[in-house]
């Protein structure tokens, strides 16, 4: 029973990948625009493993360029996971330093990362370190804010109870708060990983001479739009598995709250 729903998960991209193939081959979706789902297939088959030659300049690179592009999400991603959740906790907890930090965090959360690209290329030039910084802060917000949250969700009789049984307020934080606000903690990680992706793919097509979106970009250039929708399927793939990564730590970082949901359900 269980792969028949798993089932449920591939009909709709099928149907579209049927339907787009269809149309292509009728010439009812001109190939200059929008490759067919065969192209770009064979695009991305030569990409990864260079056996026909298809794919060009490009033919066999896709796991160095995919090992760019991750190398720099992961490194990225880990500055802000080291950053952001220890000063979300901070400021969750500690109202002096809420009143301190948390207007600039706010001022500075709404303007696009993307923005900083030219600045990033000042300061860091053209390598993989202005890549990393776009995806540091792509990152860093919305993993502070959620765990700014998640610390201020925390019940407040879980707090009292603790605190009566005689609980200091170091362990208090660490043994109540954070394990408390870890499951607003990881909904941030879930969306920073997508957006440490994103922003990736794009310093590449600006900033760095390597990686997916590099490819992506100069593909587009030379008119190899397979390519082009092979780059965007690879990011796909990618930042899926990686957020499937996150999603399996979780589950075993927070397997209490599913002991305690058996447990109330019984």
């Amino acid at each position: 029973m269980e792969w028949r729903q798993r089932l449920n998960y591939v009909y709709v991209p099928v149907a579209i990948v049927v339907i787009w193939e269809v149309l292509a081959q009728l010439g009812w979706v001109p190939s200059r625009l929008l490759p067919a789902p065969s192209q770009v297939a064979s695009g991305l088959f030569d990409w990864v493993t260079g056996l026909t030659g298809t794919a060009e300049a490009y033919s066999g690179r896709w796991t160095r360029d995919a090992a760019a592009t991750a190398v720099r999400v992961l490194t990225g991603f880990g500055l802000a996971i080291v950053t952001a959740v220890p000063l979300g906790v901070l400021i969750g907890w500690f109202r002096p330093v809420q009143r301190i930090l948390e207007p600039t965090i706010q001022l500075l959360r709404p303007i696009p990362p993307v923005s900083w690209i030219p600045l990033a290329i000042i300061w860091f030039g053209i390598a993989d370190r202005p890549a990393i910084f776009l995806v540091f802060l792509g990152a860093f917000f919305p993993i502070i804010i959620n765990t700014i949250h998640g610390v201020h969700g925390v019940e407040r009789d879980l707090i009292r109870a603790a605190t009566m049984m005689g609980a200091t307020r170091a362990k208090l934080l660490q043994l109540v708060v954070v394990p408390a606000a870890l499951p607003a903690i990881f909904a941030g990680l879930r969306i920073a990983i997508g957006s440490a992706w994103m922003l990736t793919v794009t310093s590449e097509m600006v900033a760095v001479r390597s990686g997916i979106g590099y490819v992506l970009w100069d593909a587009y250039y030379f008119v190899r739009y397979d390519l082009v929708l092979a780059g965007m399927i690879s990011v796909g793939v990618l930042g899926f598995a990686s957020d499937c990564v996150i999603r399996a730590i979780m589950n075993w970082a927070l397997h209490w709250q599913r002991t305690l949901r058996f447990q109330q359900a019984g």
